[in-house]
């Protein structure tokens, strides 16, 4: 009998430490889930974002990410409330959320250096700022729009009272600049390699070109002050994984346009290559790494933005941004 109960004994408990043992193997194998809310449907940009997700990378960091577009409210706030972890936005937006002490912080730059700038059709003759009087500009209603277009009209001389500032919203610069519209703000990864693919002439004014105040980061990767004070290894290990991915898409443009196309199949897949094929050099840059972010770049935008009244206060640049996630 004493013998028997040893036996069961044994044997309750080899069954407890097996399922101790499971308990722990599936804890060990569960991943942090994460959500990254991306600032607008989803195109080249974001292209390291979804390279990183499917070559395993965030998985080899114990992440499980689910990339999403931006529902009700913007990346901006649902990465400030929480509801988002990670997100895309741009570093205009991210100085104006600190402005109004909305906590999101910049964690890494997407592109090094800003691709936009103004598009027209080469029939409406429009080469430099200057052209840009008596004309239609169709824009998305930001006070930013006209506060860019007068400061590079003064350096020619130009009046910008004699633009007609139109809100077209986010329609399709094909389409409204047929009809409706002279000139609209573009991006060389997009509106520009379109223009080519369909064999519209264009003429390209580019921002930074005209003043180093507006050669900011466009877009960037955000989190929120609290994801970055608390946990931070979570946020060093998202970093780690998306920094290969865009690095990966550098290096690899046409199969990484494959993997955006994937998960994207309704963007045009031959805009998509060349886009990618294009951004793969703009990614980094001149920069030492993917992601770097210069404080002169923070400050200097900043300063444009108070000088030009679109602020009443300057913020503490140092808080906005942030290189420590993507440090080894």
């Amino acid at each position: 009998m004493k013998r028997m109960i040893f036996i069961i004994s044994i044997i309750c408990i080899f069954a407890l430490s097996c399922g101790k043992k499971e308990k722990s193997e599936v804890s060990k194998d569960e991943k942090t889930k994460i959500t990254v809310v991306l600032d607008w449907t989803p195109n080249t940009n974001h292209t390291g974002l979804y390279t990183a997700k499917d070559l395993g990378y965030y998985a080899e960091e114990g992440l499980d990410v689910t990339i999403i577009q931006p529902g009700n409210g913007t990346a901006d706030q649902l990465v400030a409330s929480g509801k988002a972890q990670f997100g895309v936005s741009y570093q205009e937006s991210v100085t104006l959320a600190r402005i109004e002490e909305i906590p999101i912080v910049s964690i890494g730059a997407v592109i090094q250096h800003n691709t936009s700038g103004f598009y027209s059709r080469a029939d409406k003759n429009i080469k430099t700022p200057k052209d840009f009087e008596n004309k239609k500009y169709g824009g998305w209603g930001s006070p930013v729009e006209k506060a860019t277009l007068k400061a590079l009209m003064d350096k020619e001389k130009a009046d910008v009272g004699k633009v007609k500032i139109i809100t077209s919203g986010d329609t399709d610069f094909f389409a409204v600049s047929e009809k409706s519209v002279d000139f609209a703000w573009g991006f060389e990864a997009w509106t520009g390699i379109e223009a080519k693919i369909k064999n519209i002439p264009v003429n390209y004014i580019r921002l930074r070109d005209y003043d180093k105040n507006l050669d900011y980061y466009t877009p960037v990767i955000i989190t929120n002050e609290k994801m970055a004070a608390d946990k931070k290894d979570i946020v060093k290990k998202f970093m780690k994984a998306t920094k290969k991915g865009y690095e990966y898409a550098s290096k690899n443009p046409d199969d990484s346009a494959k993997i955006l196309l994937k998960n994207a199949p309704e963007l045009d897949e031959k805009l998509v290559m060349e886009s990618q094929r294009f951004l793969a050099e703009e990614y980094k840059s001149d920069a030492p790494y993917w992601g770097y972010q210069q404080k002169s770049v923070w400050e200097n935008y900043m300063n444009w933005l108070y000088d030009n009244k679109l602020i009443d206060k300057k913020i503490d640049v140092e808080k906005a941004f942030t290189n420590e996630f993507l440090l080894d």
